[in-house]
Order: C-alpha cells, then structure tokens, then sequence
C-alpha cells in the first residue's frame, strides 16, 4: 500500500508540475537540454553540462515502474559498448524516498551515472510525461530525441539512434 500511495504521489507531482507550471512544459528535439543540478551516487553533484562534449542518453525513473527494471540491463550494456566513444546513461531517480531507491539499485545495479530528485523537479524542467522518459542529449547540449515508456522491441531502433549520434550523423 505504501508503494502504490508513492507511485500516485509522485505521478500526481509530474502532472501537476507538466499542467500547472508557467513556462515552458517540454524540451522537444532541437531544443537545449535544460541544465540539471542534482545529487549523484555519494556525495558529489551531477549537472548535465558537466557532460558537455559527450553524447547524453538522459533517463527518468522510479522503484515503482516495470519498464524501468527492464531498461536498466539495456543502459549498462549501451554503457559498457559505447562509453568509449563517448556515450554518458545519465539515470535520474524521482524516488520521495531514498530507501526505495536504492533497495530497486541493489535489484537492478546500474554501471552508469545516477542522479537523485527526490523533490521532483527536473520532469517539470523537461516535461515528463511517463516512466520512464529518456531524452538523447548531442555533444552540444541539444535534445534529438524523446522517448516515452521502454519498449524491449524497440531497443535495437534506440541503439541505431545513438550509434548515429555517436558518429556524428
């Protein structure tokens, strides 16, 4: 029961924050990656311009959503193959309660960079509307392209978006 009041919690403040705030709701594709300023794994900060120069696939999740237990295999292995050539997963957990979190992280370890909004806010900033939305960030800071919920059929299509990314196409 706790879970299930978190998750309408939480998914109350994403749609609150996407019908009632006064600016822009969205960062569609072309448009510059609104920077984030977020707690990381231990202590340090996570901004996502710190990532400038690289190519960003930038995630939101939460412990309460199914497909996010399926995208977290793909990122670490999107990671592991193509952090080398430039590649940052930056996974942002919208968790209230870090005790969820981390109990889903050590279910689902993650290899990549994580950040934490326990309060919320960075869905507002881009316009998230589902668990998870994952944005893919260029080298120069610009939004290419939004996806909406994790698709494991649509993972091979995900993969050739930022192979081009990562070339320069």
């Amino acid at each position: 029961m706790k879970k299930l009041l978190q998750a309408l919690l939480v998914s109350f403040s994403i749609i609150t924050c996407i019908q009632y705030s006064g600016n822009a709701l969205a960062v569609s594709p072309g448009e510059m990656a609104p920077d984030i300023n977020l707690t990381g794994s231990g202590s340090e900060s996570v901004s996502l311009n710190q990532y400038r120069g690289k190519v960003v696939y930038l995630d939101f999740w939460a412990s309460w959503c199914g497909p996010c237990r399926q995208s977290f295999p793909w990122m670490n292995a999107m990671h592991d193959k193509y952090a080398g050539k430039g590649l940052v997963v930056l996974a942002i957990n919208l968790d209230g309660n870090q005790t969820d979190a981390q109990k889903f992280l050590q279910e689902n370890p993650a290899r990549f960079a994580l950040g934490f909004d326990p309060k919320a806010r960075t869905p507002r900033l881009f316009g998230v509307k589902g668990m998870p939305t994952s944005y893919l960030v260029d080298r120069h800071g610009r939004v290419v392209d939004v996806h909406v919920g994790f698709n494991v059929d649509k993972k091979d299509e995900l993969e050739l978006k930022l192979i081009k990314l990562l070339e320069g196409r």
